[in-house]
């Protein structure tokens, strides 16, 4: 064949291998291209991920867990140990955070206690700072020992709730109610009687590795210098109680009423009552033994702590009492009051006779005075 008639074959198929060049072309940049997104949103993927897992596990910056790192403890162990206590989100991320961070080799051994409220980065932040690490523990005025009571959890504020909180066991915290306490705080306490009423209420600071025992201690510590700045056993005196039976009328004052002035008032009312031999018809101590004991409440209750019964002073205190309330028993308000009660207003209203009490109870408590 004559190589002029051979051309035009040669020159398709050279255009064809051209055109198949191109194609492939177009599907190796397509492919690079879809390639090239999935690794850029396995990318943003993992990032957003990895970011997630650093992120809290809750939001109760109050709620606190206790963590013991022992030494020779790697970054990965640690982060298993919070990963089990529900503080970080995951083990693996831990490790990565503090080995990108530089900071795995810098965690240092202790007790630590730490809430699910922080970030990873916070709680690194903690062991890098080792046993200088503290949290804060806040007791309340009026709250009682053990709130045994149907309160809803998150709303109790006894002691003991307030100890499981900052990450103490049941254990811990019964072995430290049980002990014995040496301290000028408890002059007057008859043997035997509980630490009701002397957890004194204030926002105080601790080591992390402290115990149920040394937080107890400080409290007592801190109660004892209002009892010497206010010369409250004096003034308990003056009025015929020891510092024990000063606590513990204090006490019924804080249950009944917060506001300063009132509680003044409701102490010369006690103080009248007792000098008088009559009871002191408080229902709040017989909804306290009622609460502790599990019984149902009842002004019938027969306990020693029913003062709508028993005359005189209930067996011990009933609650913590604050300042306000210690003060309003060393100085009572004047007056010759000998009833009061809490209106369905907030207000409190004070009578002289049984009839006056009777029409308060009739104008401004018929809510609160159907209630046991």
């Amino acid at each position: 064949m004559p190589k002029f008639l051979q051309q035009p074959i040669n020159g398709h198929r050279s255009g064809l291998t051209h055109r198949k060049k191109i194609s492939v072309r177009k599907v190796v940049s397509r492919f690079s291209f879809v390639f090239a997104l999935i690794v850029l949103a396995v990318f943003v993927g993992v990032t957003i991920w990895y970011n997630l897992q650093l992120a809290p596990v809750g939001g109760d910056i109050g709620q606190l867990k206790q963590v013991i790192i022992k030494p020779g403890d790697n970054s990965f162990q640690i982060g298993q140990e919070l990963e089990k206590k529900f503080i970080v989100r995951n083990a693996i991320v831990f490790d990565i955070y503090t080995k990108l961070s530089g900071k795995n080799n810098t965690l240092q051994a202790g007790t630590y206690r730490l809430s699910p409220a922080e970030s990873v980065q916070q709680i690194v932040e903690h062991f890098v700072k080792g046993n200088v690490d503290q949290f804060s523990l806040t007791f309340y005025p009026g709250a009682v020992l053990s709130d045994n009571s149907n309160t809803e959890e998150s709303k109790k504020l006894d002691t003991r709730t307030v100890l499981r909180r900052a990450g103490y066991s049941d254990e811990e915290i019964s072995e430290g109610f049980n002990r014995t306490y040496d301290s000028p705080l408890f002059a007057g306490k008859p043997t035997g009687a509980g630490l009701e009423g002397y957890i004194y209420g204030e926002t105080y600071m601790f080591n992390s590795g402290a115990s149920v025992p040394d937080i107890l201690e400080r409290v007592f510590d801190e109660f004892y210098e209002k009892v010497n700045e206010n010369g409250l056993v004096d003034g308990f005196g003056a009025h015929g109680l020891n510092l024990y039976q000063g606590i513990t009328l204090a006490s019924i004052v804080q249950s009944e009423v917060s506001n300063e002035n009132d509680q003044r008032q409701v102490a010369q009312v006690f103080y009248s009552r007792l000098s008088q031999g009559i009871v002191l018809g408080s229902d709040v101590t017989y909804q306290y033994i009622a609460d502790k004991t599990g019984a149902v409440r009842s002004p019938n209750l027969d306990s020693l702590y029913n003062t709508r019964r028993y005359s005189g002073l209930p067996p011990g205190p009933i609650s913590s009492p604050g300042l306000s309330a210690l003060l309003a028993v060393k100085t009572p308000a004047e007056g010759s009051y000998m009833y009061f009660l809490s209106g369905d207003d907030g207000k409190t209203y004070f009578a002289y006779t049984e009839n006056e009490h009777q029409s308060n109870r009739v104008n401004y408590c018929q809510i609160k005075c159907a209630k046991p």
